[in-house]
């Protein structure tokens, strides 16, 4: 079991997708994984997570059949996480390296 879910909802955002998924596999702190929660998208935005699961085991794809929101997307990604902390983040959101270490290192002060 991962220590960090982090839940990011995809919606008609391929122009961004990529960076933000780059960025939270380039985390300092590994013991993750990353739920890109696909909401019915009509563009390559499912294709593009796609592939980042393929690269990077920590990256699963969760699609949705029937679009639902940010906040339905974001419930069905929390629902399938498995971490002990969850994060959400946006898919046009980039983090740097040490966001996810630094945010543990608090959460257990």
């Amino acid at each position: 079991m991962p220590r960090v879910s982090i839940v990011v909802p995809v919606y008609n955002n391929e122009r961004y997708l990529d960076q933000c998924l780059l960025s939270l596999r380039s985390q300092t702190y590994r013991d993750l994984e990353i739920i890109a929660v696909d909401d019915a998208s009509s563009d390559a935005s499912a294709a593009l997570a796609e592939r980042h699961a393929e690269a990077d085991p920590r990256v699963r794809v969760l699609r949705l059949v029937h679009n639902q929101g940010t906040l339905g997307a974001r419930k069905a990604g929390i629902l399938a996480s498995t971490g002990t902390y969850v994060t959400l983040i946006d898919q046009d959101d980039e983090l740097v390296p040490e966001a996810i270490e630094r945010l543990v290192a608090y959460a257990e002060k």
